[in-house]
């Protein structure tokens, strides 16, 4: 999986201490989470240089539908045309480069129009108006189309990678999709979306993600359904992926605050995975939580160097999701007050590693899944392949 980078601006004896066996290394140097210059790089290599969780498909169900969604330093459009094709482009007009969709807006009509100066294209993409432009010599509108964006679809999402230079899907996505299949993702409905605006890097938040050492402290609630302590990472998977699972408390049915499940078990889980909770981070952006009932997902997006947009949304089998009288908010309620509790704890973390007296700490034996991911970023940072660092024991 060899791509050609840039190093990141950052220094490389602090990255090289990242990457120090595990047990040894260090956390990222401070301006991995506050220098604007290392969010550039990030949005150009990290995000338009890879495979990019841009939408769920559930939001394209529709013929005519059209979304436009940011990812990186570029704006994409999505589009389902009148046979049901997905298309996916730059959201840039041809004429001038205005937006033709405002990110995070969705329509539905028939034709993509530039607010600018009208200019009009085929859900297809080509060009289908461009007012004025009739008399100008060598105009050549076959060529005036939208610019493709490659795209895969997967598990009911879709994936973008905006400047067509990673490696293949199925590469980024290794073993993960084999890991998850049970839960048949693709075939799970949206029944709640919640958005969250967080006063931190996008990393603080992965990285919290991946551990619970935290939780006795912060997530009590979480702790009575499902011992902190429980379950294991996943290592030396092929794929751009990190995470583990835990297992559910004695008398728990889901991760719910009270442990019952209103809700119906997915029909794909043996025994065992009906007792388990997977977490895992698809690199960059996205972080599935797959329950015994339900399918939770976080989709972030950094804005600052210190600020995050954070896409929360709960996933239920359509036989359960289709009951008049369903009710997902034994999940909703259950992780929005995680997910707040976490937002604190994150927070405060920027404010901490935004001080020059901030020094990257040290990892405990707890922590394997946060080394992972840091390792790769790091790795990364020095343009060498995006790979996971070896986990042993720490001593």
């Amino acid at each position: 999986m060899t791509v050609t980078r840039t190093p990141a601006p950052l220094p490389i004896e602090a990255l090289e201490a990242a990457l120090a066996p595990f047990g040894h290394s260090r956390m990222l140097p401070r301006g991995a989470y506050v220098d604007p210059a290392v969010l550039e790089w990030e949005r150009s290599h990290f995000f338009d240089g890879s495979w990019v969780c841009a939408s769920r498909l559930d939001d394209l169900a529709e013929p005519r539908a059209q979304k436009a969604v940011r990812i990186g330093s570029t704006g994409v459009l999505l589009t389902r045309d009148g046979e049901g094709q997905l298309h996916v482009f730059a959201n840039i007009c041809r004429h001038r480069g205005h937006e033709l969709l405002p990110c995070g807006a969705s329509a539905a009509r028939g034709v993509v129009q530039c607010p600018y100066h009208a200019w009009s294209y085929e859900l297809d993409g080509s060009l289908r108006l461009a007012p004025h432009f009739g008399d100008v010599p060598n105009f050549d509108r076959s060529v005036m189309g939208l610019v493709p964006v490659a795209h895969a679809e997967w598990g009911g999402w879709v994936f973008v990678n905006v400047d067509g230079q990673a490696p293949p899907f199925e590469a980024h996505l290794g073993s993960f999709g084999d890991l998850v299949a049970p839960w048949e993702c693709e075939r799970l409905v949206v029944a709640a979306t919640h958005h969250y605006e967080l006063q931190a890097n996008w990393k603080i938040a992965i990285e919290n993600y991946h551990e619970c050492y935290h939780c006795p402290l912060i997530h009590p609630e979480l702790c009575r359904v499902s011992p902190s302590e429980s379950g294991e990472n996943f290592v030396g998977e092929p794929g751009l992926w990190v995470g583990g699972d835990m297992e559910l408390a004695e008398g728990a049915a889901t991760m719910s605050l009270d442990g019952r499940s209103g809700g119906v078990v997915l029909r794909g889980l043996d025994e065992r995975r009906r007792r388990q909770v997977l977490y895992i981070n698809l690199f960059p952006n996205l972080l599935v939580s797959l329950h015994p009932d339900y399918v939770m997902t976080h989709r972030i997006e950094p804005l600052t160097p210190s600020t995050s947009r954070v896409e929360c949304q709960w996933l239920f089998a359509p036989e359960a999701a289709g009951r008049p009288d369903f009710d997902p908010s034994y999940a909703v309620d259950f992780w929005d007050l995680t997910n707040r509790q976490d937002w604190a704890a994150v927070e405060s973390v920027q404010r901490g590693v935004g001080s020059p007296r901030f020094v990257p700490g040290l990892l405990s034996g707890s922590e394997d899944a946060v080394y992972q991911f840091v390792t790769l970023v790091a790795a990364g940072y020095l343009g060498r392949d995006l790979v996971r660092g070896a986990v042993g024991e720490a001593s």
